[in-house]
């Protein structure tokens, strides 16, 4: 899933390439990817690209100025923007097996006409696009919590001791803690050497300092990695900066120790055994019904 690292490098990837632009016809592949429907999508056309944000891990292209209005998208777990320079002029059918959801074709200023495909692999279809007049109008959008590379060290330590949750789910908790998604929790708790299944008001004032700090680090890095890529080598450069997330089995940089997974139903997290639990294996709820 894209996080914050990677939705504030296609932000500023949008800011670079369509900004200045004007927004021409936009195609619709997925009719259940567009969940408003008052302003209607082709209120977009014939508006220029005056910005892009992140809200989040929500993805933002302002078009038009006093009148404006936002295109707003979650790319879920699989859905990413791909930018086309000669994007086929030929529009998309509804309903296809091509994992294109979205495309907005543009006009800009040089006389390019590029486009941005939103796109979805697998068959769970999540991915989402609003278009509104301000970003809050998004639900997801007005239930954030405080950004995580935004909050201060002191809010930051008033947040933990507000949640007995463990500290795995605190961080991925979009209404408490906004942009960090599972790969980057994993990442952020192996750096601060704390567990995932840690109770989030029983750290110590140090330990919340530490994990901060680590947030901060591991959030900054991934976004000086990523600002500047094209939006085709993102996906890449997230995976070739991880050091426990999606690396079951495979040695810990840190330690040597093998890196280990707790498997939900839908999803899995890493872990460092020597650096983050001091040895203690975790209980693994898939492992463990199997051997009933």
């Amino acid at each position: 899933m894209p996080e914050l690292p990677e939705v504030e490098a296609l932000a500023q990837f949008l800011r670079t390439h369509a900004v200045g632009s004007v927004v021409g016809r936009i195609d619709i592949a997925a009719l259940s990817v567009l969940k408003t429907f008052d302003p209607p999508i082709t209120d977009l056309q014939g508006k220029d690209v005056v910005g892009a944000a992140r809200f989040g891990k929500h993805l933002g292209i302002r078009c038009g100025d006093e009148d404006g209005l936002w295109l707003i998208t979650h790319l879920s777990r699989a859905g990413w923007l791909r930018w086309a320079d000669n994007p086929s002029a030929t529009p998309p059918k509804p309903g296809g097996k091509s994992p294109l959801a979205l495309r907005v074709h543009l006009f800009t200023p040089d006389g390019g006409t590029p486009a941005f495909d939103l796109t979805e692999a697998g068959t769970k279809k999540r991915l989402a696009v609003w278009v509104v007049r301000t970003p809050a109008e998004v639900p997801g959008i007005a239930k954030l919590g405080p950004d995580a590379l935004d909050i201060t060290e002191p809010a930051f330590a008033e947040l933990l001791g507000k949640s007995s949750q463990r500290i795995k789910t605190v961080l991925t908790d979009q209404s408490v803690l906004a942009g960090i998604g599972n790969a980057y929790s994993d990442e952020i708790l192996h750096l601060a050497k704390l567990s995932p299944f840690a109770t989030a008001n029983k750290l110590t004032a140090e330990e919340a300092a530490t994990l901060h700090a680590a947030m901060r680090a591991e959030l900054t890095d991934a976004v000086d990695r990523s600002v500047g890529q094209d939006a085709a080598r993102l996906k890449g450069e997230k995976r070739s900066g991880l050091r426990v997330h999606a690396r079951t089995g495979m040695p810990c940089p840190v330690c040597g120790d093998t890196v280990r997974e707790v498997s939900f139903a839908e999803r899995s997290f890493q872990y460092c055994a020597t650096c983050q639990t001091g040895g203690k294996i975790l209980a693994d709820r898939r492992l463990s019904r199997l051997l009933k």
